[in-house]
């Protein structure tokens, strides 16, 4: 045990809590088929931490202890129930006191497999595309019921009655707790890469949470070892890589976001563009993630700025907008044509994206509008264009970086 203060051990559990619950809940599932139970577990152990680790000390292995406590509680609860003693066997193997390295290295990759066998359960087509999005953010992600009320517009209570009913509906619909195989796998894919990518750019966002966006990457390698004839799951993984080889020089020393061209290079993990580049080569046909991951290769290859190949960019936009034709993708195109043909030609184009009112009040599209007509020499109306945009920022390093731009005109 380490002696830490009351507040410190405070945020050793809201750091284990964040890292180690949903891992927790994914093993509890599976091995007793009872969501409600697994979360219960595993939400008592949190709790039992809250109260012991400020008085004897913040254990050496935080997610092992919150484990073992966790697995410790279904079995008694279990043990009542009168419950097979198949799954008092299989919650057994759990323990994680003293596993060894071996040991150690082997339950973390099933805790890991684990995940993914849930992240395929919530993404089950007979749930609803708002459940299994809701259910995949409550589970795998562990956000608190109240922050995804707020994605979806809806109240607390609301969205905690249809998190219990989708997982209600998973029960009753005997919905397996596996990856599926053949056709189904394929049918499915599309769900889970979708899912993998929300768990990426909640993590990547500007006010995200760094170790999601590493959790997608981890579970993006473990599909991909199970499919790696799937060019889209090379495609994902090798986006994420790109994405996130900027970790490091995207804020300054205050904290202040940086765009692109402001970033010093030489802090990027140039390790994982290798690798990024390395899956890109091996891919053979482009689906929207490869062709995302095209264009993130474009920029993470260029050495500087100006000499970024804005005309590749442009082409792949426009092959993305064809498979993939969202406004959000419409904007991003307008923005490369901007750049490989001129500010007017982008600005063009944004017009056609915000045609249908698609983006209206959107911060982005605004902030899009005003680099286009900075870039036309109008620096005041563009001025005036971030100062709109950052007032209708989604968060406050966004906020930040908008209002800087419009100083720096």
């Amino acid at each position: 045990m380490t002696d830490r203060p009351p507040a410190a051990a405070a945020s050793a559990v809201a750091a284990a809590c964040s890292d180690a619950h949903p891992r927790i809940v994914a093993a509890l599932i599976r091995v007793t088929g009872e969501w409600t139970l697994a979360e219960d577990c595993a939400q008592e152990a949190l709790t039992l931490a809250l109260q012991r680790w400020p008085e004897q000390g913040v254990p050496a292995n935080p997610g092992g202890w919150l484990m073992t406590v966790a697995r410790n509680r279904a079995i008694d609860v279990l043990r009542r129930a009168s419950v097979e003693r198949r799954k008092l066997r299989e919650l057994a193997v759990l323990s994680l006191t003293d596993p060894g390295p071996a040991g150690a290295q082997a339950v973390q990759e099933e805790v890991v497999d684990d995940r993914l066998r849930l992240i395929f359960t919530c993404c089950h087509p007979a749930l609803t595309l708002e459940a299994r999005v809701a259910l995949t953010l409550r589970t795998i992600c562990g956000v608190p019921a109240a922050d995804i009320a707020r994605v979806f517009l809806v109240s607390e209570s609301t969205m905690t009655r249809r998190l219990t009913r989708a997982k209600s509906k998973i029960a009753d619909a005997g919905i397996p707790y596996r990856v599926p195989s053949g056709p189904a796998l394929a049918e499915r894919l599309p769900g889970v890469l979708a899912v993998l990518y929300l768990l990426f750019t909640r993590g990547y966002n500007a006010d995200g949470r760094p170790a999601f966006a590493e959790e997608a990457i981890r579970l993006a390698r473990l599909l991909r070892q199970l499919m790696p004839e799937q060019d889209e799951v090379s495609g994902v993984l090798a986006l994420f890589l790109f994405q996130h080889s900027r970790r490091d020089a995207r804020q300054d020393a205050e904290g202040n976001l940086l765009s692109l061209d402001r970033q010093d290079r030489s802090r990027w993990d140039h390790a994982a563009i290798a690798e990024a580049l390395d899956l890109l080569s091996r891919i053979e046909q482009n689906g929207p993630y490869a062709l995302q991951a095209h264009i993130a290769a474009c920029h993470a290859t260029a050495a500087s700025a100006d000499a970024t190949d804005w005309q590749t960019i442009a082409q792949r936009y426009d092959d993305l907008a064809r498979v993939q034709p969202t406004p959000v993708v419409q904007l991003n195109r307008a923005v490369a044509h901007g750049y490989a043909h001129g500010p007017s030609a982008g600005l063009s184009l944004l017009d056609q994206a915000r045609a249908n009112g698609a983006l209206d009040d959107h911060p982005h599209a605004l902030a899009v509008q005003a680099d286009l007509t900075a870039r036309q020499g109008d620096h005041e109306r563009a001025a005036a264009l971030f100062r709109q945009a950052a007032a209708l920022a989604h968060s406050e390093p966004e906020r930040r970086a908008l209002l800087d731009r419009a100083d720096r005109g």
